[in-house]
């Protein structure tokens, strides 16, 4: 069984419990749309939350938000997973690169984590806060690369902010440091075939069109 959710922020006992309120179990799949958080200061007790969460029996997955520490996350090694690249970040976590379409369970998944952090003026820059944030040139030509090929068709969307639209659907406005970003998730959002799009970010639990999924703590079982 395959469960998408949104941010966790690196807190562990919300989010073990979130996973078993839920239903997660043995040989399930748990992809988390960005600030996962687990990934922190070497030494720090976020280590040891992720060596915790490594021990479960179940997958988690999950793109990148804007409160990941990328200083470390990028230390991790690139591999092929399901088709696409990742950082493998133990033998059950892995995270799912930005530009990618990976087939999870038969299903395809593309996914493009980023989004722009609008407390950065009350972080510093390596601690707190990074510059991958955003997405690079590179990540867009990944994208258009991989979408090329598939023929922009794929079964599911994973990101962390989503379109335009759908911000001023939930009520805020787009953020100019954003609007690249989120005017990139409109034009797709327009011009991909897909099934589902998943994204966290915005600390809400919404659903508009029968195809966008904002999520915070709820959590959404795809029954493949």
């Amino acid at each position: 069984m395959i469960f998408v959710t949104g941010d966790t922020h690196g807190e562990y006992n919300d989010t073990v419990r979130r996973f078993a309120e839920n239903g997660v179990g043995k040989d399930d799949t748990v992809i988390v749309c960005g600030d996962f958080g687990f990934v922190g200061r070497i030494g720090g007790k976020h280590q040891y939350y992720l060596k915790q969460l490594a021990k479960e029996e179940f997958t988690i997955l999950f793109v990148d938000g804007n409160h990941e520490n990328f200083g470390v996350l990028e230390t991790y090694p690139v591999v092929d997973y399901c088709g696409g690249k990742a950082h493998k970040v133990a033998d059950n976590i892995y995270h799912l690169m930005r530009g990618q379409i990976f087939d999870i369970e038969g299903e395809s998944y593309f996914t493009f984590g980023g989004a722009y952090s609008i407390d950065k003026y009350m972080r510093k820059e390596g601690r707190s806060w990074w510059k991958q944030e955003l997405p690079t040139k590179e990540d867009y030509d990944e994208a258009a690369k991989n979408l090329g090929k598939a023929g922009y068709k794929v079964d599911y969307v994973l990101t962390h902010t989503i379109p335009d639209s759908m911000i001023y659907r939930i009520g805020k406005n787009t953020d100019v440091h954003d609007a690249e970003l989120t005017g990139y998730f409109e034009w797709l959002y327009r011009n991909l075939e897909f099934k589902k799009w998943f994204a966290g970010h915005w600390h809400v639990n919404r659903c508009f069109d029968d195809k966008m999924y904002i999520l915070y703590d709820e959590m959404y079982k795809l029954i493949i």
